[in-house]
């Protein structure tokens, strides 16, 4: 049951990342989703096996999940796409 679990779980979230892809437009985003998505999916596969393996797998999936956000996010914009960040307008009475 859990193997199947954990299949319709990646299944699903190759899934959600490409709806989040194509509604929004943001590749970051659509990342961000699919990794998480990904993430349950090796904590559910923690959940049936109880080994060691088991447990060195999911910490490999979230330390790889951690690694790849923080690649994609250094330095990347820091808000959102097409938005470009102006100097403040000056005083009027200056």
């Amino acid at each position: 049951m859990i193997p199947a679990l954990v299949t319709a779980t990646t299944a699903l979230a190759t899934l959600a990342g490409l709806a989040v892809l194509l509604g929004t437009g943001s590749w970051r985003c659509a990342m961000r989703v699919l990794l998480d998505l990904l993430t349950a999916a090796g904590l559910l596969r923690l959940a049936g096996g109880q080994g060691w393996t088991a447990l060195a797998a999911a910490a490999a999936i979230v330390l790889l999940r951690r690694l790849l956000w923080a690649a994609l996010t250094a330095g990347g914009p820091t808000g959102p796409p097409g938005r470009v960040r102006r100097p403040p307008a000056p005083d009027a009475a200056g």
